[in-house]
């Protein structure tokens, strides 16, 4: 998934990619941007966020790129799935959100 075609959700990713290497000086940054931009194009072609709007992506996308560095990042996709419809805040769609997630982490293999 290009960058120019992918737009915000892929700029997400690779922002969460470097952050996670600003805050762990274990982490190489070239790696922690091949990881986050392998995700970005699993879920892009798994369609895992395919029906959202943009807030709903926008959203999602953050809410994955936190999981994605959690000790059991499976766990924690599932985890925050209930949390969207229990918990749905600002969410326009929960359910779609909580299903996201839940495609995020089947795509991920998680």
């Amino acid at each position: 998934m290009p960058p120019s075609s992918a737009g915000p959700p892929f700029e997400q990713f690779l922002a969460a990619a470097e952050a996670v290497a600003r805050a762990r000086p274990e982490v190489d940054l070239e790696m922690a941007r091949e990881v986050f931009r392998e995700a970005a194009t699993l879920l892009h072609d798994g369609l895992a966020l395919d029906g959202l709007d943009d807030h709903d992506t926008r959203a999602a996308v953050a809410g994955s790129c936190l999981d994605l560095v959690a000790v059991d990042p499976g766990a924690a996709l599932r985890a925050r799935a209930r949390a969207a419809v229990e918990h749905p805040g600002d969410l326009h769609d929960p359910d779609a959100v909580s299903a996201a997630y839940l495609s995020a982490a089947s795509v991920l293999q998680l």
